[in-house]
């Protein structure tokens, strides 16, 4: 089963939207944004960073749960994956963005 980006409207009314691998868990979330039309743009932008691994800024939490953070080409941060009990489920994770983003479909949650 594929991934796909799950677009919804925050309690603000702000928009975010999830990357969700085929079996339903988040691996990537978004940053809010003010319009539809610019959250919809964040999925394009993750959906041509996603198989670039430079673009993936690897680090920990102040616990030390690493995590990672997927970035544009102008190093803003475009996403950010949930805190791993290791880095090996980090890389895990990285590697389903990498294979789920590019062809993701949009559904509004």
């Amino acid at each position: 089963m594929a991934g796909k980006f799950e677009l919804k409207t925050a309690k603000d009314g702000q928009f975010m939207f999830n990357l969700k691998a085929g079996n339903g868990q988040v691996i990537l979330t978004s940053e809010l944004y003010k319009t539809k039309a610019a959250a919809e743009n964040g999925i394009e932008s993750v959906r041509k960073n996603a198989p670039d691994d430079g673009r993936y800024e690897r680090t920990e939490n102040k616990n030390g749960e690493p995590y990672f953070k997927l970035k544009a080409a102008n190093g803003q941060e475009i996403g950010r994956s949930e805190y791993y009990s290791s880095v090996a489920a980090m890389e895990n994770g990285i590697a389903s963005v990498k294979t789920n983003a590019p062809d993701a479909p949009v559904v509004e949650a």
